[in-house]
């Protein structure tokens, strides 16, 4: 049996994934993991789209409106193969999930921290997509921080989009990786 500890060694963002769709069952999973992350409070501050089929068409056409009026006064900014670019982005994955952090509704509670429990939700589900034996992918860039992006999800321009995350399963090798040691960044007070 593989330990915590492997899977976080052994997991890669992969960029290059087949057509295979994962099961909805798959998706769940990973869906719930996410739930079981440390935060706040206990603000479980964040929501989940679930993008598939013709739906990541309609939101890559939302991220190149989006690009193209963030760039409309810099038109060598925005050619189109830039906007096919980003229009392509959610095509990347069968399975695309946008994950946002709501802003707090209680006064005691940071935006910080919450986006911070989101992101920890988000590790859970890149562990349990690697366990799984799916490919998974973090990704960010200027459309999740776009207004128009937040707004075709529905979210309050307050709210946070804290990831874009591609799933699926594997056309590539993961890559081989090896991070600085730990006691290269620590100091023991």
């Amino acid at each position: 049996m593989t330990t915590i500890f492997e899977t976080i060694k052994r997991r890669r963002s992969i960029g290059k994934m087949t057509d295979q769709v994962p099961t909805h069952e798959q998706v769940e999973r990973i869906l719930e993991a996410a739930t079981h992350a440390p935060n706040h409070h206990k603000t479980e501050p964040w929501k989940f789209f679930v993008v598939s089929g013709k739906a990541r068409v309609e939101m890559g056409d939302v991220m190149a409106q989006a690009l193209a009026e963030r760039h409309k006064d810099e038109p060598h900014l925005c050619t189109p193969a830039s906007l096919d670019k980003e229009r392509n982005k959610p095509l990347r994955s069968p399975i695309l999930i946008a994950v946002a952090s709501k802003a707090p509704e209680q006064g005691n509670v940071l935006a910080i921290e919450n986006i911070e429990a989101t992101a920890a939700a988000v590790q859970n589900m890149l562990l349990t997509a690697e366990e799984m034996g799916l490919a998974a992918m973090w990704r960010t860039g200027d459309a999740a921080y776009d207004p128009r992006v937040k707004r075709w999800f529905g979210l309050a321009p307050e709210d946070q989009l804290v990831a874009f995350v591609y799933l699926g399963y594997p056309a590539i090798q993961a890559s081989e990786r090896h991070p600085a040691p730990a006691d290269n960044k620590t100091v023991w007070l």
